[in-house]
């Protein structure tokens, strides 16, 4: 009999690839981190052994979920100022509070219990965009969680940075520190046409195609953004990005709600790909992101929480539902962004919006081991006629039983494997109180 590392066996797999696939009493078997191969139980039986053999008898198997934008230090200020648009929001509450409070601990500590949660959500990839990313990727390897993480820019001096040069150099060193790390690597991360100069877009443009590496950048969240990126600039925020050259596939463009449909053509010409953040965008008010003509246009659209200071959670099953949900109300078209489509973008399209798709984002031989687990025997998903409808509109992420990150557990009958709960929370209080008071 052939070896292998961890023998996993599941009531239904859903590979993402192809798109709406549903594997009945299937093995996905693991060797070095990787899928070796998925096949039939019984065949199994007779041709691999293990030390790790998991029998998921009510469950169905699925990619880890892509997180593809988050602010994951920010879980400490949830609910610090709810209710708000955005402008006021930013401007008048999350500002004024990160001057006050944000360092290398407060990163640390907030990644450490945003990290938690999203593990036990089936989260095992995001993409984070803020202040001390050393301090969130640290905290990413320590957990065993896959991340990319933000070279941050913004043209405001902050306890991280004094200058654009001081944001540069230290996002330079990062990259040059993650080179070859096999669970963490790097994008520029310039916050927003708003508050990068031109300038400074056309360094990072210069310095992202030099190091080949993506750029994360909020863009035509709001109304309001494109109207003041007109009456400073003459054109809208996307314009100013086209004429730098920054329109391309290396360009991971965040929120999107206001479009033309001019500008959905040039996204589709020049391969950029959009992170929707449907329950953040409908919280703040910002408007809705056209999706279902992305899709058309054949725009990869990813999925994203935002921070949790303004969702308030990191919960992928909910972006899921809430983006099939919202499509379809937008469009008055209840056919639109089926269940399986939205489990692709918060898999696969993830995975290929942050340059993964090779490793992650669907369960296919030779593909990292990224998987989740996610118990459908309970009364809330009784009974399954289709798995996949189930986990997008039936379950929650507190039915995630089990998270492997590249063969490792790291989410084992819902207990963390690498962090642990009773520290997080006593962080968590110490925060509070500090910025509460």
């Amino acid at each position: 009999m052939e070896q292998a590392d961890t023998i996993i066996n599941t009531r239904w797999l859903v590979p993402v690839e192809p798109s709406g696939a549903v594997l009945d009493h299937h093995a996905l078997i693991i060797r070095a981190g990787r899928i070796a191969q998925i096949l039939p139980q019984a065949e199994a039986k007779l041709r691999y052994q293990a030390p790790c053999v998991r029998e998921l008898n009510d469950h169905v198997l699925i990619p880890g979920l892509v997180n593809a934008h988050t602010h994951a230090a920010m879980a400490l200020l949830r609910g610090l100022a709810d209710d708000l648009p955005l402008p006021t929001w930013l401007r008048e509450h999350i500002w004024p509070a990160e001057q006050i409070h944000v360092s290398a601990e407060f990163a640390r500590q907030g990644s450490e219990l945003a990290v938690a949660e999203m593990l036990l959500g089936g989260i095992t990839c995001f993409n984070d965009m803020y202040f001390f990313p050393e301090a969130t990727a640290q905290i990413a390897a320590q957990a065993g969680i896959r991340a990319v993480v933000g070279m941050i820019m913004i043209d405001l001096p902050s306890v991280y940075a004094a200058s654009a040069d001081e944001y540069l150099s230290r996002g330079l060193a990062l990259h040059d520190t993650l080179r070859g790390d096999p669970l963490v690597t790097v994008a520029f991360a310039p916050h927003a046409p708003y508050t990068v100069s031109e300038r400074n877009l056309e360094r990072i443009h210069t310095l992202a195609d030099e190091l080949d590496v993506p750029v994360h950048i909020h863009l035509h969240e709001t109304a309001h953004e494109v109207a003041q990126g007109i009456e400073r600039h003459g054109v809208r925020p996307l314009a100013r990005l086209d004429a730098i050259g920054l329109l391309s596939p290396g360009l991971i463009a965040v929120h999107m709600t206001q479009l033309k449909t001019v500008e959905i053509d040039r996204l589709a010409e020049t391969g950029v790909h959009v992170v929707h953040c449907p329950e953040s965008n409908l919280k703040l008010a910002s408007g809705f992101a056209p999706v279902a003509t992305l899709l058309e246009r054949g725009v990869n659209v990813a999925l994203g929480t935002d921070g949790a200071a303004s969702n308030n959670d990191l919960d992928m099953f909910g972006e899921m539902r809430m983006a099939a949900l919202l499509a379809k109300g937008v469009t008055g078209d209840a056919t639109v962004l089926p269940a399986h489509h939205a489990l692709h973008m918060a898999t696969l399209a993830g995975a290929r919006a942050l340059r993964l798709a090779d490793r992650i984002g669907s369960l296919v031989p030779g593909k990292y081991a990224d998987l989740v687990a996610v118990d459908l025997g309970c009364l809330g998903s009784a009974p399954v006629y289709n798995p996949i409808s189930q986990l997008v509109y039936a379950a929650s992420r507190s039915q995630v039983s089990d998270v492997w990150v590249a063969g490792r557990e790291a989410v084992t009958d819902g207990r963390l494997i690498n962090l642990d709960p009773t520290t997080i929370l006593s962080q968590c209080q110490y925060w509070h109180d500090k910025i509460q008071f």
